[in-house]
């Protein structure tokens, strides 16, 4: 029986993600050091995880409201109050959502109509372009480039926008390249935006992963608070990927159409992930930047020894992933990657499976321990030494 027929075209043919390709490579074979997903080595710290068993003893087992707990709410829009000067009503303006990416597509599905094409740079974390074409929107590369440090700049931006264009992502700081967007970087496209009625997904889960100055949200500048949608969770910052916890804030009217798609496909966020979460915002700052200051470390140590290899390598300003290119190897992406993974036993990603901007180069993620990053750099270069 044929079933490919029954199955909704649109999704029949999306392309696999291409990180967990090799996430699979890496769980079903022994060996290898995974440089692959964007995954915190470090395990969540034992004050948030005490909270979760503690709010289990006390039987914390049942359904939240829709939007979340109210105090986690009013705990997140205090934090966004700090962290980026936005003030969010925790009553209309918050949605707590099943992880970060529930709340880009809840973002996508609410916005977007048939067609409405929605602006993505390029290179960018692969789910946006899915997620726009699951909302029967119409994704758009803009090009970003090494030689700009990954910043999205007005004339590529202006150069993609079309009468249907209607939704802009900004995913700063970037994965995969660790590129940042400065206040200046961001103010250059606030009259573009507003004169072409853009909406923009501000998604901003390595915020706090900003290792040169302090990062700047787009919301934040005059006339971009109501159209921004901005998106955060708990997963990178706070090491709680498994939790699924993220949220958004945002004007009160695309918040109410988001939940509405939210409470009839999810209901809500798990109850204990969302008490784990509070005991975050509370009390988990000092652990996240001692997390942070790891990190740092461990991106000048890849960036440091990458060079060395004889590999080019700009040096990610946030997150924590470096985009070396592999051009001199005269190998496409994908082949390096797959060569590397078998040959060597370290899994990268390819540069492609973020766009087609990123044919040339690999996306290494530096949140693995110090060992594994300098051993990786040993097999990398025996790697490069044989080709």
């Amino acid at each position: 029986m044929e079933m490919n027929k029954y199955i909704n075209q649109n999704i029949l043919n999306l392309p696999p993600s291409g990180i967990r390709k090799f996430f699979d490579l890496v769980s079903q074979s022994s060996g290898i050091i995974s440089l692959g997903v964007g995954e915190p080595d470090f395990v969540t710290p034992w004050d948030i995880r005490e909270t979760a068993w503690y709010s289990l003893t006390r039987g914390f087992t049942m359904y939240s409201p829709n939007r979340g707990l109210l105090e986690l709410r009013e705990l997140i829009a205090e934090y966004e109050q700090k962290s980026i000067g936005v003030s969010y009503d925790p009553a209309s303006e918050v949605l707590v959502t099943v992880g970060a990416s529930e709340a880009v597509d809840l973002a996508f599905r609410a916005l977007l109509e048939p067609g409405d094409e929605v602006l993505i740079p390029d290179p960018s974390y692969v789910a946006y372009a899915p997620g726009a074409t699951m909302a029967y929107g119409v994704p758009v590369a803009v090009p970003t480039f090494d030689t700009d440090e990954y910043r999205l700049k007005v004339d590529q931006l202006a150069a993609k926008i079309t009468p249907r264009s209607k939704l802009l992502v900004l995913s700063y700081p970037n994965n995969p390249t660790g590129g940042i967007m400065g206040k200046e970087d961001l103010q250059a496209l606030v009259k573009l935006i507003i004169e072409n009625d853009l909406i923009v997904l501000s998604d901003e889960i390595y915020a706090e992963l900003t290792y040169e100055g302090q990062h700047v949200s787009i919301a934040s500048l005059p006339g971009m608070r109501d159209r921004t949608v901005v998106i955060n969770g708990f997963s990178k910052a706070f090491a709680m990927t498994g939790w699924r916890i993220g949220y958004a804030c945002g004007h009160s009217d695309i918040i109410a159409a988001m939940n509405k798609i939210h409470q009839y496909a999810i209901m809500c966020a798990p109850m204990m992930a969302q008490k784990a979460a509070i005991e975050a915002l509370k009390n988990g700052h000092h652990e996240m930047k001692a997390m942070v200051e790891d990190y740092n470390n461990r991106r000048l140590l890849i960036v440091k020894g990458l060079r060395e290899i004889g590999l080019s390598c700009f040096e990610p300003r946030g997150a924590f992933y470096c985009f070396p290119s592999i051009q001199r190897t005269g190998l496409t992406s994908e082949e390096f990657c797959m060569r590397l993974v078998h040959e060597a036993k370290v899994a990268a990603v390819p540069g492609t499976a973020f766009g087609a901007s990123g044919e040339g180069f690999i996306r290494c993620c530096y949140a693995a321990s110090v060992e594994n990053i300098e051993e990786a750099l040993e097999r990398i270069q025996q790697f490069i030494t044989h080709l």
